[in-house]
């Protein structure tokens, strides 16, 4: 609910002010600071639900808000909600409350941009002081940051440059500079932007303008003159998290999805409840063929979204779906912990959400992946021939789900022309869809061109191997390799498979080349414990059948 008017701030005996905090000593403490400066209108909730219900009859001013609401939302999501349904705007004065300080939290704040906070306990002193200054300054500024709200940039500027001219707003500033430069990054005027943040570093040194500066260079796709720059912000904690996350979007908007990912999960383990943030992690994930991060990224996002306006039995779905990914590309005996974690959210989703009938048709594609892990793939054949429905769903992550039981089953057909129909579902030219679709893209690729998991595709390895098909055992490590690309232990296998064949006649340049590029996977991976002797081993394995297919040929 907007202010509508500048005045409205002037009359302190009119304005209303929204607490909520789980403490009533807290409430007490600001009533008691408010009360003294003559606001008398003030409506305290212990709980986020009951601070929306009260935004829903009444107009608030002012919102005070704990970051730390325990009995159902953080402050985070709160406000998320209280923004989508239109309770808090620019024009709102917004302060956050906290007894932390730590980094995440920090950096939470820092995206939402509240006008002041206030660390717990509090002084009632403090509170009416800080409140009149923030209110002060939300008055002077107002036309801006009504402006901001309907996104007429234009229109910060041009009352920007007016309150800068004027002498009695000196205090007010960096205020107006900070509004200014934002508004010529929303406009996509780069390069005015770039000269406007690069005059300012020569008088102020605040966070923003540092990062302002950068954007406005990343976006002109100039990173090459400001790498030196980008190392110092990454060092300093105020800068850390915003370089990181503009590092990621730089990356995906050039198609470098591998140096995007490590960014993107370098800003969300920083900042970690945003929820769009952790969604580009798993979509990197995806891409780059991190089933660990898959996992990891779907679980923050489920746990993250708990209560809040992005909440819904889907994510777990998502967790569920990733697991069982996981078990699939895993070679050793964690398949199977997973493969229960995985059992455990299954029951989790049935047990939360009464209508699971509502997910029938996803928990039946789902047992039949988890009857094709536990190699049961006859109960898998049996169960989608009878009751999976191969209609496409409007949603995209159930039919990938399909595509990925059809191609486990052989059904190879069935799984393209699926796939086909999800690449029309992902549609804009958003960078989400850009990484999906390049998702999208590489899922139909591969599954065209490799007809089994990692998992499967390394017992093939093995099997070859010890009947000595070496040539069949290299490839059905490489295309598991291809699956999962940083995977240590078929890392290893191609290793002991190439040894072998550098001992025979068949070893030839490819083959030299791959044990090049996986040694120096071995020693990009910091590993450590019994797993450096087991490479060491290798090394002189290596170098031995060297020395020997070098004798050969004296």
């Amino acid at each position: 609910m907007e202010i509508t008017e500048q005045s409205e701030l002037d009359d302190f005996s009119q304005l209303t002010v929204l607490i909520i905090d789980d403490n009533r000593l807290v409430h007490d403490t600001l009533k008691r600071g408010l009360y003294d400066i003559g606001i008398n209108h003030v409506k305290c909730a212990e709980s986020a639900y009951y601070g929306i219900r009260l935004c829903e009859t009444t107009r608030f001013h002012i919102v005070i808000c704990s970051f730390n609401v325990n009995s159902d939302k953080d402050g985070f999501h709160l406000l998320e909600e209280l923004k989508f349904r239109g309770h808090v705007n620019k024009t709102t004065v917004l302060i956050f409350l906290s007894t932390e300080t730590n980094e995440s939290l920090v950096n939470s704040i820092v995206e939402l941009q509240p006008d002041d906070f206030w660390v717990k306990p509090l002084a009632p002193k403090t509170v009416q002081q800080r409140l009149i200054h923030t209110l002060q300054t939300k008055k002077q500024l107002f036309n801006m940051y009504r402006a901001t709200d309907t996104k007429s940039f234009s229109k910060v500027i041009y009352f920007a440059d007016r309150h800068l001219v004027n002498q009695s707003l000196h205090q007010y500033h960096p205020n107006i500079l900070r509004m200014k430069g934002e508004a010529y990054l929303s406009l996509l005027e780069f390069e005015t932007a770039e000269s406007f943040f690069k005059s300012l570093l020569k008088t102020y040194s605040y966070a923003w303008v540092y990062l302002g500066y950068v954007k406005s260079l990343l976006k002109q796709g100039r990173i090459n003159e400001i790498n030196e720059l980008i190392e110092k912000l990454i060092n300093k904690p105020a800068t850390r998290f915003g370089a990181h996350d503009m590092l990621a979007q730089y990356y995906i908007e050039h198609q470098q999805y591998e140096r995007a990912y490590d960014e993107i999960k370098k800003a969300t383990a920083l900042s970690p409840r945003n929820i769009e943030r952790n969604k580009k992690s798993w979509d990197l994930a995806r891409l780059n063929h991190d089933h660990e991060g898959q996992y990891i990224a779907t679980r923050n996002i489920a746990q993250q979204a708990k209560n809040s306006i992005h909440d819904s039995p889907e994510l777990l779905l998502n967790v569920i779906r990733s697991g069982i990914d996981l078990a699939a590309a895993i070679t050793d005996e964690r398949s199977f912990k997973v493969l229960q974690q995985t059992d455990k959210h299954i029951k989790q989703l049935q047990n939360e959400y009464s209508d699971a009938n509502e997910f029938k048709q996803q928990l039946l594609v789902i047992q039949a992946r988890l009857y094709i892990v536990r190699e049961q793939k006859e109960k898998a054949t049996k169960l989608v021939e009878n009751h999976v429905n191969f209609i496409a769903s409007p949603q995209i992550e159930d039919n990938l789900d399909k595509v990925k039981v059809f191609h486990e089953l052989g059904m190879r057909e069935e799984a393209l022309k699926m796939l086909e129909i999800i690449s029309k579902q992902v549609s804009g030219d958003s960078l989400t869809s850009q990484v999906i679709n390049k998702y999208i893209e590489q899922e139909s690729l591969e599954r065209a061109e490799i007809n089994f998991s990692p998992k499967q595709l390394n017992d093939m390895a093995i099997e070859h191997f010890e009947k000595n098909r070496l040539q069949p055992a290299l490839k059905a490590i490489q295309q598991a390799l291809r699956l999962t690309p940083h995977n240590i232990k078929l890392t290893m296998r191609m290793l002991k498979i190439l040894v072998v064949i550098k001992q025979s006649n068949e070893f030839d340049e490819s083959h030299q080349k791959l044990g090049d590029e996986a040694f120096a996977l071995l020693l990009s991976a910091n590993i450590k414990g019994s797993g450096v002797e087991s490479i060491e081993q290798l090394k002189i394995k290596w170098q031995q059948a060297e020395s020997a297919e070098s004798a050969k040929h004296l």
